[in-house]
C-alpha cells in the first residue's frame, strides 16, 4: 500500500520518470540488492532522462521539419558531393549556433539541400535548441496575413525566439518590396542572438541580384553573409541516384 500511495504520488507531482523507475525496481529482485543511495540515484538518473526524452520529442514536433527522418549521421559523403566531414562535425556540434552564427546551403536541384539542412536541424533539436523549418515563399505569405489581421508582430517575437531560423527555397521567385521589407524585419531581430540556416539553388553571389533593391539587398545580406558557414553541394541529383 506505502508504495502504491507513493507512486501516485509521483505521477500526482508529475516525476513519471521516477514513478517508472521505481516500478521498475520493485519488479526487478536484484534492486534490492542496492544501498538506498543508489537506488535514489538511479531513479533520479532515469527522470532526468524521462524528461531530456520528452523535451526533444516537443522540440522536433515545433520543429516541423520537412524531412523529420533527416540525421546527420546518415549523411551520404560519396565523391563528388561537396561534402566535407570535418565541417559537418563541426556543425553537427552547435557551437556555430550558441554563437549565433549562420549556415548557408546551395547547390541544383535534387542535390539534397533540405534533407541536410533537416538533419542539422534534427541535431539542434537534440541538442536542445529550438528549431523552426518555412518555405520562403509561405513565410513570405504568413506574414502578408499577419499584417493583415494585426498578429504581425507577435510573429516577428515569436521568429525571433527560434533558437535555429531554417529558411528553405530561397530565391525561387523575386520578392516583393513589402516582401524584402518583411524579410530584412525577420532577419535583423536575429542579428548577434538567433541563428539562420538558408537553403537556396541560385548562389551566393547572385543573392543581392535575387533581392532587387540595392539598399534594402545590401541591408540583407550584411544580417545573412556575416559570421556564416557555406555549403555548396555539388554532383548529381540525389533522388535520381536513389531511383538507381
Amino acid at each position: 500500500m506505502l508504495t502504491h500511495h507513493s507512486l501516485t504520488q509521483l505521477k500526482t507531482l508529475r516525476l513519471d520518470g521516477m514513478a517508472r523507475a521505481l516500478e521498475e525496481q520493485l519488479a526487478q529482485p536484484g534492486a534490492a540488492a542496492l544501498s538506498f543511495e543508489e537506488r535514489i540515484a538511479l531513479i533520479i538518473d532515469r527522470e532526468m532522462s524521462f524528461r531530456d526524452s520528452k523535451r526533444v520529442t516537443r522540440l522536433l514536433k515545433q520543429a516541423k521539419l520537412k524531412v523529420g527522418s533527416a540525421c546527420l549521421e546518415d549523411v551520404d559523403y560519396r565523391p563528388g558531393r561537396g561534402l566535407e566531414k570535418k565541417l559537418l562535425a563541426s556543425l553537427g556540434g552547435g557551437d556555430w549556433i550558441r554563437h549565433h552564427q549562420n549556415c548557408l546551403i546551395t547547390g541544383s536541384t535534387g542535390s539534397g539541400k533540405t534533407w541536410l539542412a533537416c538533419a542539422l536541424g534534427n541535431a539542434a533539436c537534440r541538442q536542445g535548441f529550438s528549431v523552426l523549418y518555412v518555405r520562403l515563399p509561405r513565410l513570405f505569405e504568413e506574414l502578408r496575413i499577419a499584417h493583415g489581421d494585426g498578429s504581425f508582430t507577435r510573429r516577428l517575437s515569436a521568429l525571433a525566439k527560434t533558437d535555429l531560423l531554417l529558411i528553405d527555397d530561397w530565391g525561387l521567385a523575386p520578392p516583393s518590396a513589402a516582401e524584402r521589407s518583411d524579410l530584412l524585419e525577420v532577419l535583423d531581430d536575429r542579428v548577434g542572438t538567433r541563428s539562420t540556416i538558408i537553403t537556396s539553388q541560385l548562389p551566393v553571389e547572385h543573392w543581392h541580384e535575387y533581392l532587387g533593391e540595392p539598399t534594402l539587398a545590401d541591408a540583407i545580406l550584411d544580417r545573412i553573409l556575416h559570421a556564416s558557414h557555406r555549403l555548396k553541394l555539388t554532383g548529381d541529383s540525389m533522388r535520381k541516384a536513389r531511383r538507381t
